[in-house]
């Protein structure tokens, strides 16, 4: 008799995963597509939308903040444009520092060109100097340091990782090492002339109709039973529990639920202490666009009086981000602003309000937005996961869950870091693992 499988949520890599195997997948909410999904708010109307609206009048946000593809994989760039159109784009990104009101093109290291010649001369020093102590380094700090030198880190890298990681920076292992690349004959060209795009993301492309309407298109190939949050996973009876009361009998199961909550669910955490992560308060904003207003898809802060960390410009990346009726006029912007807290230290509404408050009247101030239309703040519990130096935890996790014929897939389940993080390799990995397990 063939096995019974089961798989537990419907962002893109669980939906990837019921697609190729054809079992259902069992998701908490009431929409597919995760931190993923797009959603619609009408100006001076309360209330999310799940599809834009028959005249088009509202901004479209996403739940997590902007999330772009990287593939590079032809097969996969396919699948995708054979259910949602797609547009290509070359990255724009900067790093803003307030107390000057200056822009510096993203990687910073790689434009020393736009600093006062003494300080790029100090720092192309100090890279130099430091050039080959890159290998004895056990945290993110460090390595920062030993990479770029303490004049840049106190420049833009440590009062940004600060509020990146909540704090974790100085006690992380070192990672994300792609987004911050340090190649010294780069550095040094940069220092005089252009140089070649670097980093993550130079290259992305995003459905005209937003990530929402890919996620819907795929889950309308898939088996998806909604509002099934998981309560318990009784690991010695295969049985897993919602909280509407129902259950699932499974023989195996494959989760893209994160690995921490997989090991609280099941009741069998490792003996190793956990690896830490931080949530994001992501505020979506719809608003009249200001007389500097960067025309960047996302902006690297490093020293905000609120505390945010990164503004995003849906609406730079393409204007169907905006209502039907400004789309041609070049006056609104759809905005995201990330704001990092330690794992799990949700701030409560009137925080929040606070912090909103506190937000908008920095962009203002800046002269970034104007009239603001929308507000609206969602909560990402795991959006960053980190490994403490040498940390056994993730290894450990992932071989107890296994021993149980559960099978973590995708950025949040494995506790990915580094390029596996993306859209696209989640997604990959749920079709692989998908036609792997197709038949139980």
């Amino acid at each position: 008799m063939q096995s019974r499988i089961a798989i537990l949520g419907a962002g893109m890599t669980g939906l990837a995963a019921g697609v190729a195997s054809g079992h259902p997948i069992y998701e908490a909410e009431e929409l597919p597509g995760g931190i993923c999904g797009s959603y619609y708010r009408r100006p001076g109307m309360a209330g999310r939308l799940p599809d834009t609206p028959v005249d088009g009048e509202a901004y479209r946000f996403e739940v997590g903040g902007g999330h772009w593809i990287h593939s590079g994989d032809a097969v996969l760039e396919r699948f995708i444009r054979s259910l949602a159109p797609v547009r290509s784009y070359a990255r724009q990104s900067s790093v803003y520092f307030p107390d000057t009101g200056e822009f510096v093109p993203y990687p910073l290291q790689n434009h020393l060109r736009y600093l006062p010649p003494p300080l790029t001369a100090r720092i192309i020093g100090e890279i130099v100097q430091g050039a080959n102590a890159s290998a004895n380094v056990t945290t993110l700090q460090e390595w920062l340091h030993a990479s770029f030198g303490p004049t840049l880190c106190r420049l833009f890298f440590d009062p940004f990782h600060e509020r990146y990681t909540a704090g974790l920076w100085k006690s992380i292992a070192p990672q994300d090492g792609y987004k911050s690349p340090g190649r010294l004959s780069v550095i040094l060209q940069g220092a005089f002339g252009d140089t070649p795009p670097e980093g993550y993301n130079t290259r992305f492309m995003y459905p005209l109709d937003g990530l929402g309407a890919l996620a819907q298109r795929m889950a309308a190939l898939a088996d998806v039973h909604y509002r099934k949050r998981v309560v318990k996973i009784d690991v010695e009876r295969k049985t897993g529990y919602f909280a509407d009361g129902s259950d699932v009998r499974y023989d195996a199961l494959i989760s893209t639920l994160p690995l921490n909550v997989m090991t609280e669910l099941t009741g069998v955490p490792p003996s190793s202490k956990p690896d830490p992560y931080t949530s994001v308060l992501v505020l979506n904003i719809g608003a009249v666009r200001g007389p500097r207003c960067p025309k960047d898809h996302w902006v690297y802060i490093p020293g905000s009086s609120a505390g945010f960390h990164r503004v995003g410009f849906y609406s730079n990346v393409d204007r169907s981000f905006l209502p039907a009726s400004a789309r041609n006029q070049g006056d609104r912007v759809s905005v995201y602003v990330e704001v990092t807290y330690g794992g799990g230290q949700r701030p409560g509404e009137g925080e929040v309000a606070r912090l909103s408050r506190s937000v908008v009247d920095e962009l203002q101030a800046w002269e970034w937005l104007r009239e603001i239309e929308v507000v609206d703040p969602t909560w990402i519990d795991v959006a960053y996961t980190w490994s403490w130096p040498m940390s056994p935890w993730r290894d450990e996790a992932l071989r107890l869950l296994e021993a149980y014929e559960i099978y973590q897939v995708g950025r949040y389940a494995r506790w990915a870091s580094g390029m596996s993080q993306g859209i696209a390799h989640s997604m990959t990995a749920g079709f692989a693992v998908g036609a792997a397990l197709a038949r139980g």
